[in-house]
């Protein structure tokens, strides 16, 4: 049994911006509620508002059943931290406070054998026996086999960084899903994931009677999985009881609806006004008035005391104007190319204005191919070399950029690409970063904040050939769509790596990096290949 709550909740940002305002929702036991919203609004601040990371300025938030969280960006565990770390970040806190203490000890017998710290250890044992920890490892050797098809003690020390971000994040879900845990908070669990992986996602979430509050921006899964839709919009909170293939046609009758009572309360306030008004000047005239008149001024009062109906929230404008160049007919050309220990040897010509999507499964090497055509080092053998005047510009798949940590969007724009600070605050108005926003640091805007950034920061690189490594995982649909409508106008060559179905729908070709480390060409999204009847 599981469920969260939340009363009255109101959260301010560190720099005083209102984020939250007097926001309440209950989600029952079983149920599978989905939260979205525009990026920024403040979905992983409440998710991490539930979780007891942060606290609200008034409010209160509780949860039972125990409470497994899958955070947005779950390999930053710390530096050259392993698949042990990893596990036990989402394990229930008595087992990570007794493995802090085991961990501890161990260190401590390293150092010295003596009957004080070996009965420390022993000490140290005995509490992560109580605690559960030898029996959740056996729990993580079915997650590790079924997650990475390793058992875990063979896989236990292994650095998190050489896992794929799918690899990690199916690793981490089926720890929460079969822990003990009822309550599950899940901050984008379908990101990184392919599409056999998202469809066992659904399924997964369909079949448990786990309590769960995700965010995702895959409007399939949604449609497939969540039973109701959790809304952050301008501050509040609204909720729809339907399933998401609903969502659209309810959120438009709501904003219609509020914007009929904000401007029956407009005209009401507007006659209000006019009969004090009224009543005010007859009273200069009429002592007799005089009742009528603060009568009335009392009425206007406790009106407006009373305040205005919810408004609206504004829809969102978002315009990406990515320009690109012309470039030789051939923008990339492969011949032999192999990618040490990833895929065996192929060759392709990706032509001049061509949309290609790169499809296969996790850790098959898809990222490693947009980073080496980017120009980055990565082991290889063959040939992998960009046509006349194609200049690359990569978009990282997990916003892994240290280049940009610990400035401002504004600063970032101006310092790097020569732009006064009003020109730079218009070119970020477009992507709806401007105000205080764009005088947040890179790390603290949210993922869909960040990933717009870095599209903005392509559209100012020049690049001629955009390399998209998953570029619509964390962006809200507003977002996403407007990045439809830039590459429809851009003028060059596009190469992006996809899990997103009806991401993939428009491109021109798909290249798919099969389980088997061959590299091949389909006309239609392959995302099974067990599906398929594979090319010779």
């Amino acid at each position: 049994m599981g469920h969260v709550e939340v009363g009255h909740l109101t959260y301010v940002l560190p720099d005083g911006r209102p984020l939250l305002n007097d926001v309440s929702f209950r989600i029952p036991d079983g149920i599978k509620a989905a939260l979205v919203g525009p990026n920024g609004a403040g979905k992983t601040t409440l998710m991490r508002l539930v979780a007891g990371d942060l606290q609200p300025v008034e409010g209160s938030v509780a949860s039972s059943g125990g409470l497994g969280v899958m955070r947005q960006f779950i390999g930053s565990v710390r530096d050259g931290s392993t698949v042990h770390d990893l596990l036990l970040s989402v394990a229930p806190p008595p087992v990570r406070a007794a493995a802090a203490k085991l961990e501890k000890a161990e260190l401590a017998m390293m150092e010295r054998e003596d009957e004080k710290t070996q009965l420390r250890y022993a000490q140290a044992i005995t509490d992560y026996t109580d605690a559960g920890g030898y029996d959740i490892e056996v729990l993580w050797d079915t997650c590790t086999v079924a997650a990475l098809g390793v058992p875990y003690d063979n896989v236990k020390y292994r650095d998190v960084a050489t896992l794929s971000g799918g690899e990690q994040k199916r690793l981490v879900l089926e720890a929460l899903l079969r822990g003990p845990d009822q309550t599950l908070l899940l901050d984008e669990p379908d990101n990184y994931l392919d599409v056999p992986g998202k469809e066992w996602l659904e399924g997964q979430l369909r079949e448990t009677s786990k309590t769960v509050l995700l965010v995702s921006h895959d409007r399939q899964l949604l449609a497939n999985a969540a039973d109701r839709i959790v809304t952050v919009e301008s501050g509040n909170i609204w909720i729809h009881g339907g399933n998401f293939t609903t969502y659209a046609d309810a959120r438009r009758a709501r904003n219609e609806r509020l914007e009929e009572l904000r401007r029956r309360w407009d005209e009401e306030h507007a006659k209000l006004k006019a009969l004090v008004n009224m009543l005010k000047n007859k009273a200069r005239y009429n002592d007799g008035m005089a009742p009528a008149y603060h009568a009335a001024q009392t009425r206007l009062r406790r009106f407006e005391e009373a305040g205005p109906p919810e408004e609206a929230p504004s829809e969102q404008n978002i315009r990406m104007r990515l320009k690109g160049g012309r470039t030789g007919k051939r923008a990339v050309i492969c011949e032999e190319l192999e990618l040490t220990g990833l895929m065996k040897p192929f060759s392709t010509e990706i032509w001049y204005g061509e949309r290609v999507a790169v499809l296969g499964s996790n850790g098959s090497g898809k990222s490693h191919f947009l980073r080496l055509i980017s120009g980055d080092d990565v082991r290889h053998t063959g040939v992998a070399r960009l046509g006349a005047r194609v200049v690359p510009g990569l978009f990282a798949q997990t916003h892994a950029r240290p280049d940009l940590r610990g400035r401002s969007s504004v600063e970032i724009v101006m310092t790097e690409h020569a732009r006064l600070k009003n020109e730079a605050m218009k070119i970020l108005a477009r992507y709806e970063l401007a105000g205080l926003i764009a005088d947040q640091r890179f790390e603290t805007l949210s993922g869909g904040q960040q990933a717009r950034l870095q599209i903005l920061l392509l559209e100012l690189s020049g690049a001629t050939l955009l390399l998209l490594d998953e570029p619509t995982d964390n962006l809200d649909l507003a977002s996403a769509e407007a990045l439809q409508v830039g590459l429809d106008a851009f003028d060059g060559t596009v190469l992006a790596v996809t899990h997103d179905r009806w991401f993939a729908a428009d491109f021109d070709r798909y290249l798919v990096f099969g389980a088997d480390g061959t590299v091949y060409e389909a006309p239609e999204p392959v995302w099974d290949e067990t599906r398929v009847v594979r090319p010779r």
